[in-house]
């Protein structure tokens, strides 16, 4: 009974310290860390970083859909592959 309490707060703490880190990554940056990079401030500001938004984003979509397209696979598999050991016990055991 405890190995899935273990493994269920690991979980936990595994997707609050990934949505802690992505909330950090997409927060905006304070104006006066910027100002001293008139660059970056160029960068920020122009289209540019609008580009650069705009293939992140469907790089994470197309990064997204397909770690859920191998989960569905994984999931596919092991369903198909516990079925068959399901089956194979029932056979022994009517013997």
């Amino acid at each position: 009974m405890r190995g899935w309490r273990v493994k269920f707060v690991f979980i936990l703490i595994v997707y609050f310290a990934g949505f802690a880190t992505a909330i950090y990554t997409l927060a905006p940056v304070p104006q006066n860390n910027v100002s001293r990079h008139p660059s970056l401030v160029a960068k920020l500001t122009g289209h540019e970083s609008r580009t650069n938004s705009q293939e992140f984003v469907k790089s994470f979509n197309t990064g997204i859909h397909k770690c859920i397209d191998f989960g569905k696979d994984a999931a596919w598999h092991t369903a198909k592959f516990i079925k068959q050991k399901i089956d194979q016990r029932q056979l022994r055991t009517d013997r």
